[in-house]
């Protein structure tokens, strides 16, 4: 028998994780990973001053002029960080209604000749100088969020019965965050902030709606309706990545999600938790294929880049993927590779 397709998103409390109500947890949990692939969580342990920081420097930081932005543009970056601004990006063929500004995990440089080309992603970000208040938030904030993530891992491989740290031996030393802005449209709700899409770019997504009365972000269930994921307090909103889909054999599945830009303003804030560069396709499918017996046509079926495209590890398919979406950025730090990513 079928199981029934989903038409609300589980919350599951995290608080519950050393009670007598943890084998319950770790049911729930099993369910929102193979079932719907997405969930919020409660009771985090993300200090909430921290999240009130950030938020509440997310009206001042957008509201930068036009030049300070500039100055951080993500063209200026060989490792894909910094400034875009509203239509810079399309999904599913149609322009994306947002602006944002891309960080990562804060690390010096490392590639030099002889290395994998995909090392040069890792790098140092480009801080706002109009806006200093918002490297010490975002670091911290950032620090927070890669420990909840590892916790968050452990909870996942308990409910998965895997062997203790096995999907931490996946992740990378940086992970990705953005802070983004859908301006207000005069589309009513119709507006596309950002067009369906399944996470490519992370194992994890943890994701902070920063408007609090301010809907959009929604989910296509297995029937093809649209599940609305209204901002609720205290909670982040929690996705798979495609990564994990192939690493689950397609037992865990990436949904298909969007946001619908509308009349009023929204912040969001997802974080990327990193996947380590030097990972094979051998190993993806490989090194925990045995937990996750065949199903719905096995990870042979995942719309994944990194497990149907040329490149064998995923730090080149990251790299492709992202000299492909900023062709300035592309011509400009990678010309070795920019012809053969946009002709293969």
């Amino acid at each position: 028998m079928s199981t029934p397709t989903f038409t609300e998103i589980p919350i599951i409390d995290l608080g519950l994780s050393d009670g007598p109500d943890r084998r319950q947890l770790l049911s729930d949990l099993h369910h929102a990973l193979t079932d719907v692939g997405f969930l919020y969580i409660t009771n985090h342990g993300v200090p909430k001053d921290f999240i009130a920081a950030l938020v509440d420097a997310l009206p001042t930081l957008f509201s930068l002029p036009a030049t300070a932005k500039a100055e951080v543009a993500l063209e200026n970056s060989p490792h894909f960080l910094g400034y875009s601004a509203v239509g810079s990006e399309t999904t599913a063929g149609r322009q994306d209604t947002r602006e944002q500004f891309e960080f990562a995990t804060e690390l010096p440089s490392i590639w030099q000749p002889g290395l994998p080309l995909y090392e040069r992603l890792v790098g140092p970000n480009q801080w706002p100088a109009a806006c200093p208040e918002i490297e010490p938030i975002v670091n911290r904030y950032m620090q927070e969020m890669t420990a909840l993530g590892e916790r968050f891992l452990t909870l996942v491989e308990q409910a998965l019965s895997l062997p203790a740290q096995s999907l931490h031996q996946f992740l990378s030393e940086q992970h990705r965050l953005k802070l983004v802005h859908y301006p207000a449209t005069e589309l009513g709700d119709d507006g596309q902030g950002v067009g369906p899409h399944k996470d490519s770019s992370g194992w994890w997504t943890f994701l902070l709606q920063a408007s609090p009365d301010v809907g959009g972000l929604q989910v296509l269930n297995k029937a093809g309706d649209w599940v609305d994921v209204p901002p609720k307090p205290g909670t982040f909103v929690v996705n798979i990545g495609q990564a994990f889909e192939v690493i689950t054999n397609g037992a865990c599945p990436a949904t298909t999600h969007r946001v619908l830009a509308g009349t009023a303003e929204r912040y969001s804030v997802p974080f990327f938790q990193g996947v380590r560069r030097d990972l094979t396709r051998k190993e993806a499918t490989t090194l925990l294929r045995d937990y996750f017996p065949q199903r719905h046509g096995g990870v042979s079926t995942v719309d994944s880049a990194f497990l149907h495209g040329k490149y064998d590890t995923w730090g080149e398919t990251q790299l492709r993927t992202k000299v492909r979406s900023h062709k300035t950025n592309g011509k400009k730090f990678y010309p070795e590779v920019f012809e053969q990513y946009h002709n293969d």
